[in-house]
């Protein structure tokens, strides 16, 4: 997170992982209506009614936090206890580690190999549970891959979750990213699975910080409790322009989905021509995860921010330092421009490498 605020940004700026800002000016809301103060001591209710019918919910089950980060480390804390155990995906979005270390869990990984597609396969799964797994966290899209972890894949991780007395975590804040027959968010396959999510990746309306845990009501009041010592109370222009945002969710996501879309099809016309690239190809999502493959990903990644002024995030944040996550849904142009500067800085690195020749 400190280098996303603080290195990320660049004139070409492919280091992006939700779609270009939705102006407040066409969210269609009557800013005459906005209030300052409002009854939101645990919830705002609209809100939480709002969110509850987008996933087909008990409105007791939803739990507001301030955005998909803050909405997983409730979910943790309220779950595990020093030294649980905690099985996490590899490779894996920094920050869910941060989460699990800072809580003192004993941290267990399971692997997503590339060869397989990054897809989960539960028998890694059963391999690596025990007695003591306390918590299973995956995401679902995978960030940084864009993966989807089909239904039936979690169900098998429910059971092996089950069996062992462990709860799932499944941060969904990537799933409606898959624009054609968005999969039901996994909260409805059974009580173990505790799902966070938000607005911030694929709306456009990250500034609201709108995002929300499904869990059962008894761990969901646990959460709302433990949020008194973070968060006490939520902003309330922010929950009343969240709910607006709900009633025009259709509205935000097609006008993040034509750029996506347009943006993908260049990626993949572009890694195409590319050997010395390779990526795991979907048709959903707003990230793409690519792996270099010569060379020091660190060292062409420190050339492309210098001398093309053009960001990608670097893969050691996910664990996979030959590797690095290209960001789709702000700007067509500006992306094309960006991907167009890979391709140079590309064919820079490639003929130092052969003019430094073999170690």
């Amino acid at each position: 997170m400190h280098w996303s605020k603080t290195q990320s940004r660049a004139r070409f700026n492919l280091a992006t992982s939700g779609v270009a800002p939705f102006p407040l000016r066409e969210l269609r809301v009557d800013l005459k209506e906005l209030e300052i103060n409002g009854d939101n001591s645990y919830g705002y209710a609209p809100l939480q009614q709002a969110i509850a019918a987008h996933h087909g919910i008990d409105p007791d089950c939803v739990v507001e936090s301030a955005g998909t980060s803050m909405a997983n480390h409730l979910a943790m804390a309220a779950i595990i206890e020093p030294r649980d155990e905690v099985l996490i995906e590899h490779p894996a979005y920094g920050p869910i580690l941060d989460i699990a270390h800072y809580l003192e869990a004993n941290l267990k990984r399971f692997r997503r190999a590339e060869e397989n597609g990054w897809a989960i396969n539960p028998e890694e799964v059963r391999r690596c549970v025990t007695p003591k797994t306390r918590l299973v966290v995956i995401t679902n899209l995978h960030n940084p891959t864009s993966v989807l972890t089909p239904e039936s894949v979690l169900r098998e991780i429910g059971a092996i979750a089950r069996s062992v007395g462990a709860l799932v975590l499944v941060d969904e804040v990537y799933l409606d990213a898959v624009y054609e027959n968005t999969p039901q968010t996994a909260f409805h396959l059974g009580p173990e699975f505790v799902v966070p999510s938000s607005l911030t990746k694929v709306y456009g309306v990250s500034g609201l910080r709108c995002g929300w845990i499904l869990a059962q009501p008894d761990l969901a009041w646990k959460m709302r409790r433990l949020n008194d010592l973070y968060g006490a109370t939520p902003v309330f222009p922010g929950e009343l322009l969240s709910v607006a945002a709900f009633q025009h969710l259709d509205l935000l996501r097609e006008r993040g989905r034509r750029i996506v879309e347009a943006d993908r099809k260049l990626l993949r016309d572009f890694l195409k021509q590319r050997s010395s690239l390779s990526a795991v190809s979907t048709e959903w999502g707003t990230t793409s995860f690519v792996k270099l493959r010569h060379g020091s990903a660190d060292t062409f990644l420190e050339h492309l921010r210098s001398e093309f002024d053009t960001s990608v995030v670097p893969g050691r944040f996910f664990e996979m330092p030959d590797h690095f996550r290209v960001g789709m849904g702000v700007d067509s142009e500006m992306f094309a421009e960006g991907l167009n500067r890979i391709g140079r800085a590309l064919a820079q690195h490639q003929i130092a490498d052969v003019q430094r020749g073999p170690l």
